[in-house]
């Protein structure tokens, strides 16, 4: 599958039909380079268009992070809601942003649907997006079958109510199992930076 250029990725988003769900796969090398340029096509071109708001789901960075990163590429942060399930973990909640809601633990995937259901209704936009950051992260604190059933569930509920989906996967590390997890619940897959080899974990 060909990679995409960082300019493309809010066209191709756009052009999809209401409530997809996407898998963006991230290139390992120079991960950073690309997860900027992947928050700056998906924030700020595609999820700051009018009367749209974005739900991120934060595992595998805290949210005050990925919220300095936004301000970092002029991403306004009113129209950006985090569901934040690492800082906790990794003891970094000491500073809680007002955007966000914060969950004990990624194994408590029923109160990550809760939460991401509270900010939904909150608001009124007309296109609303939700990000879920990553599948990989997610992997390493949840049974394989409990996963699945998390992302059946959300994702379908999504789709259903014409929500935009885009779960966010580390293209070297995600394995075979995480590969036809994607499948079943994803409409497209968009690949940004992803070596023409890529190994796959076991």
């Amino acid at each position: 599958m060909p990679n995409v250029a960082p300019g493309e990725i809010a066209e191709r988003l756009r052009a999809l039909p209401e409530g997809s769900g996407v898998a963006m796969k991230l290139g390992a090398t120079d991960y950073a380079g690309n997860y900027l340029q992947f928050l700056a096509a998906t924030l700020r071109d595609f999820g700051m268009e009018a009367n749209a708001y974005t739900i991120y789901v934060s595992v595998t960075n805290p949210c005050i992070l990925v919220n300095s990163l936004l301000a970092s590429l002029e991403i306004p942060s009113d129209r950006v809601f985090f569901v934040d399930v690492i800082s906790q973990t990794m003891m970094s909640s000491l500073t809680k942003l007002p955007n966000a809601s914060y969950v004990e633990s990624p194994t408590m995937l029923e109160n990550v649907m809760l939460r991401v259901e509270y900010f939904l209704r909150k608001n009124t936009a007309t296109r609303r997006i939700v990000i879920i950051d990553s599948v990989n992260s997610l992997a390493i604190h949840n049974d394989p079958a409990i996963l699945s059933e998390f992302f059946h569930i959300m994702v379908n509920n999504l789709k259903s109510r014409g929500i935009t989906t885009v779960i966010l996967a580390v293209a070297e590390e995600t394995n075979p199992e995480l590969e036809n997890l994607l499948s079943f619940v994803c409409d497209d897959t968009i690949q940004l930076g992803v070596a023409e080899t890529e190994p796959k974990g076991a």
